[in-house]
Protein backbone atom coordinates (compact mmCIF):
# COMPACT_ATOMS: atom_id res chain seq x y z
CA UNK A 1 0.00 0.00 0.00
CA UNK A 2 2.86 2.88 0.93
CA UNK A 3 4.44 1.45 -2.65
CA UNK A 4 1.66 2.27 -4.15
CA UNK A 5 1.26 5.47 -2.80
CA UNK A 6 4.74 6.56 -2.82
CA UNK A 7 4.25 5.14 -7.18
CA UNK A 8 1.08 7.76 -7.41
CA UNK A 9 3.67 10.98 -6.32
CA UNK A 10 6.33 10.08 -8.63
CA UNK A 11 7.00 12.61 -11.28
CA UNK A 12 5.35 15.53 -8.75
CA UNK A 13 7.69 18.28 -8.70
CA UNK A 14 7.03 21.25 -5.85
CA UNK A 15 7.45 24.74 -6.11
CA UNK A 16 8.03 26.59 -3.57
CA UNK A 17 7.59 30.08 -4.98
CA UNK A 18 4.21 29.61 -5.89
CA UNK A 19 0.61 28.68 -4.36
CA UNK A 20 -1.41 25.69 -4.43
CA UNK A 21 -4.02 25.89 -6.93
CA UNK A 22 -6.80 23.51 -7.82
CA UNK A 23 -6.26 22.50 -12.21
CA UNK A 24 -8.86 20.76 -14.36
CA UNK A 25 -6.22 19.02 -16.72
CA UNK A 26 -9.03 18.82 -19.66
CA UNK A 27 -9.90 22.21 -19.61
CA UNK A 28 -7.79 24.73 -17.70
CA UNK A 29 -9.08 27.92 -18.17
CA UNK A 30 -13.13 26.93 -17.50
CA UNK A 31 -12.74 24.26 -15.22
CA UNK A 32 -14.22 21.04 -14.17
CA UNK A 33 -18.15 20.96 -15.13
CA UNK A 34 -20.34 17.60 -15.01
CA UNK A 35 -21.18 18.26 -19.02
CA UNK A 36 -17.64 18.15 -19.60
CA UNK A 37 -16.86 15.43 -17.72
CA UNK A 38 -19.64 13.83 -20.03
CA UNK A 39 -17.79 14.93 -23.34
CA UNK A 40 -14.70 14.07 -22.04
CA UNK A 41 -16.18 10.48 -21.48
CA UNK A 42 -18.03 9.95 -24.96
CA UNK A 43 -15.22 12.29 -27.12
CA UNK A 44 -14.73 8.66 -28.85
CA UNK A 45 -17.85 7.53 -29.42
CA UNK A 46 -19.98 8.62 -32.60
CA UNK A 47 -21.57 11.64 -34.13
CA UNK A 48 -25.24 10.44 -32.14
CA UNK A 49 -23.35 11.02 -29.34
CA UNK A 50 -22.24 14.65 -29.24
CA UNK A 51 -26.38 15.23 -29.66
CA UNK A 52 -27.39 13.48 -26.98
CA UNK A 53 -24.85 15.35 -25.19
CA UNK A 54 -26.29 18.44 -25.32
CA UNK A 55 -29.92 16.90 -25.12
CA UNK A 56 -28.99 15.62 -21.61
CA UNK A 57 -28.19 18.71 -20.07
CA UNK A 58 -30.63 21.57 -19.83
CA UNK A 59 -30.85 24.81 -17.71
CA UNK A 60 -34.19 24.34 -16.66
CA UNK A 61 -34.43 20.89 -15.28
CA UNK A 62 -32.56 19.75 -12.07
CA UNK A 63 -28.83 18.87 -12.56
CA UNK A 64 -29.34 15.75 -10.64
CA UNK A 65 -32.03 14.79 -13.40
CA UNK A 66 -29.85 15.53 -16.03
CA UNK A 67 -27.04 13.09 -14.23
CA UNK A 68 -29.73 10.21 -14.22
CA UNK A 69 -30.54 10.82 -17.33
CA UNK A 70 -26.66 10.24 -19.00
CA UNK A 71 -26.94 7.35 -16.65
CA UNK A 72 -29.35 5.90 -18.06
CA UNK A 73 -28.25 6.55 -22.08
CA UNK A 74 -24.69 4.90 -20.97
CA UNK A 75 -26.78 1.83 -19.64
CA UNK A 76 -25.15 2.52 -16.08
CA UNK A 77 -28.59 2.90 -13.80
CA UNK A 78 -28.83 -0.44 -11.49
CA UNK A 79 -31.28 -2.09 -13.65
CA UNK A 80 -31.86 -5.54 -12.22
CA UNK A 81 -29.99 -7.24 -15.58
CA UNK A 82 -27.23 -4.71 -14.95
CA UNK A 83 -26.74 -6.00 -11.03
CA UNK A 84 -27.04 -9.74 -12.72
CA UNK A 85 -24.23 -8.79 -14.53
CA UNK A 86 -22.68 -7.57 -11.87
CA UNK A 87 -22.93 -10.90 -9.55
CA UNK A 88 -25.00 -8.72 -7.02
CA UNK A 89 -28.18 -10.71 -7.86
CA UNK A 90 -28.91 -13.71 -9.69
CA UNK A 91 -30.69 -13.90 -12.86
CA UNK A 92 -33.95 -15.33 -11.33
CA UNK A 93 -34.36 -12.01 -9.59
CA UNK A 94 -33.72 -10.17 -12.62
CA UNK A 95 -37.75 -9.54 -13.26
CA UNK A 96 -39.41 -6.28 -14.41
CA UNK A 97 -40.55 -4.72 -11.09
CA UNK A 98 -44.18 -4.16 -13.08
CA UNK A 99 -44.64 -7.95 -12.95
CA UNK A 100 -44.72 -8.38 -16.76
CA UNK A 101 -42.51 -11.11 -16.16
CA UNK A 102 -39.56 -9.77 -18.84
CA UNK A 103 -35.96 -9.05 -17.72
CA UNK A 104 -35.54 -5.33 -16.56
CA UNK A 105 -33.12 -3.73 -18.87
CA UNK A 106 -33.22 -0.21 -19.16
CA UNK A 107 -35.10 -0.15 -22.64
CA UNK A 108 -37.55 -2.47 -21.41
CA UNK A 109 -38.37 -0.68 -18.52
CA UNK A 110 -38.28 2.90 -20.03
CA UNK A 111 -39.79 1.99 -23.43
CA UNK A 112 -41.53 -1.40 -23.43
CA UNK A 113 -42.96 -2.41 -20.65
CA UNK A 114 -46.74 -2.13 -20.81
CA UNK A 115 -47.32 -0.39 -17.58
CA UNK A 116 -44.25 1.88 -17.97
CA UNK A 117 -44.77 3.14 -21.66
CA UNK A 118 -47.97 3.54 -21.22
CA UNK A 119 -46.61 6.50 -19.60
CA UNK A 120 -45.77 7.68 -23.08
CA UNK A 121 -48.63 7.34 -25.01
CA UNK A 122 -50.65 10.04 -22.29
CA UNK A 123 -47.01 12.34 -22.76
CA UNK A 124 -47.99 12.19 -26.71
CA UNK A 125 -51.97 12.58 -26.17
CA UNK A 126 -51.71 15.60 -23.89
CA UNK A 127 -49.29 17.31 -26.34
CA UNK A 128 -50.81 16.57 -29.83
CA UNK A 129 -47.72 14.45 -31.07
CA UNK A 130 -47.51 11.37 -32.13
CA UNK A 131 -44.52 9.11 -33.24
CA UNK A 132 -43.09 5.75 -33.42
CA UNK A 133 -41.51 3.70 -30.34
CA UNK A 134 -38.28 3.11 -31.13
CA UNK A 135 -35.97 0.37 -30.03
CA UNK A 136 -33.69 2.10 -28.04
CA UNK A 137 -33.34 4.81 -25.87
CA UNK A 138 -30.99 7.14 -27.96
CA UNK A 139 -33.14 7.29 -31.08
CA UNK A 140 -36.27 7.22 -28.60
CA UNK A 141 -34.70 10.61 -27.28
CA UNK A 142 -33.79 12.19 -30.24
CA UNK A 143 -37.40 11.67 -31.80
CA UNK A 144 -39.54 12.51 -29.16
CA UNK A 145 -37.75 16.15 -28.99
CA UNK A 146 -37.67 16.23 -32.89
CA UNK A 147 -41.29 15.28 -33.31
CA UNK A 148 -42.83 18.72 -34.08
CA UNK A 149 -41.20 21.27 -37.04
CA UNK A 150 -41.99 24.25 -34.09
CA UNK A 151 -39.38 26.46 -33.05
CA UNK A 152 -36.82 25.66 -30.57
CA UNK A 153 -38.60 26.84 -27.30
CA UNK A 154 -40.90 23.71 -27.80
CA UNK A 155 -38.10 21.77 -28.53
CA UNK A 156 -36.46 22.64 -25.40
CA UNK A 157 -39.81 21.82 -23.77
CA UNK A 158 -39.91 18.22 -25.61
CA UNK A 159 -36.28 17.69 -23.89
CA UNK A 160 -37.47 19.01 -20.88
CA UNK A 161 -40.69 16.19 -20.58
CA UNK A 162 -38.36 13.63 -21.85
CA UNK A 163 -35.93 14.26 -18.84
CA UNK A 164 -38.89 14.62 -16.30
CA UNK A 165 -40.47 11.84 -17.50
CA UNK A 166 -37.26 9.74 -17.05
CA UNK A 167 -37.18 10.85 -13.61
CA UNK A 168 -40.72 9.87 -12.71
CA UNK A 169 -40.48 6.79 -14.20
CA UNK A 170 -37.26 5.70 -12.12
CA UNK A 171 -38.56 7.14 -8.66
CA UNK A 172 -41.78 4.95 -9.55
CA UNK A 173 -39.87 1.74 -10.16
CA UNK A 174 -37.94 2.57 -6.93
CA UNK A 175 -40.86 3.01 -5.00
CA UNK A 176 -42.65 0.14 -6.28
CA UNK A 177 -39.35 -2.34 -5.42
CA UNK A 178 -38.21 -0.84 -2.01
CA UNK A 179 -41.27 0.61 -0.28
CA UNK A 180 -44.00 -1.68 -2.01
CA UNK A 181 -45.93 1.29 -2.95
CA UNK A 182 -47.41 1.85 -6.16
CA UNK A 183 -49.14 5.43 -8.39
CA UNK A 184 -50.84 4.68 -10.86
CA UNK A 185 -49.58 5.32 -14.46
CA UNK A 186 -52.14 8.47 -15.31
CA UNK A 187 -51.08 10.67 -11.54
CA UNK A 188 -47.64 10.12 -13.25
CA UNK A 189 -49.17 12.06 -15.93
CA UNK A 190 -50.14 14.43 -13.42
CA UNK A 191 -46.78 15.15 -12.03
CA UNK A 192 -45.01 15.70 -15.55
CA UNK A 193 -47.30 18.51 -15.84
CA UNK A 194 -46.96 19.63 -12.20
CA UNK A 195 -42.93 19.34 -12.51
CA UNK A 196 -42.82 21.03 -15.56
CA UNK A 197 -44.92 23.88 -14.61
CA UNK A 198 -43.06 24.82 -11.63
CA UNK A 199 -39.37 24.31 -13.26
CA UNK A 200 -40.24 26.84 -16.02
CA UNK A 201 -41.66 29.02 -13.73
CA UNK A 202 -38.70 28.90 -11.19
CA UNK A 203 -36.57 29.75 -14.03
CA UNK A 204 -38.65 32.27 -16.02
CA UNK A 205 -40.06 35.16 -13.55
CA UNK A 206 -42.95 36.46 -16.44
CA UNK A 207 -44.62 33.57 -16.28
CA UNK A 208 -47.95 34.23 -15.50
CA UNK A 209 -50.01 31.42 -16.67
CA UNK A 210 -52.06 29.35 -13.70
CA UNK A 211 -51.13 25.50 -13.58
CA UNK A 212 -54.14 24.54 -15.17
CA UNK A 213 -54.06 26.95 -17.98
CA UNK A 214 -50.69 25.38 -18.94
CA UNK A 215 -52.00 21.78 -18.25
CA UNK A 216 -54.62 22.54 -21.03
CA UNK A 217 -52.76 23.96 -23.71
CA UNK A 218 -49.00 23.99 -22.69
CA UNK A 219 -48.19 25.25 -26.35
CA UNK A 220 -49.99 28.65 -25.79
CA UNK A 221 -48.30 29.35 -22.13
CA UNK A 222 -45.01 28.66 -24.01
CA UNK A 223 -45.89 31.61 -26.49
CA UNK A 224 -46.33 29.22 -29.30
CA UNK A 225 -49.06 29.39 -31.61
Amino acid sequence: MVEECRLLFDGFVLHFDSSDRWQWEPDIHDGYTVSGVYQLLTNQDNGSSDVLGDLVWHKQVPLKVSILAWRLLQDRLPTETNLVRRGILHQDAAKCVAGCDHDETASHLFLHCVEFCSLWQYITQWLGVAGAVPSNLNDQLIQFIHCTSHSKKWKSFLQLIWLLCVWLVWNERNQRLFNNTQTPIIQLLEKVKFHSYWWLKANNATFVYGSQSRWSDPMLCLGID
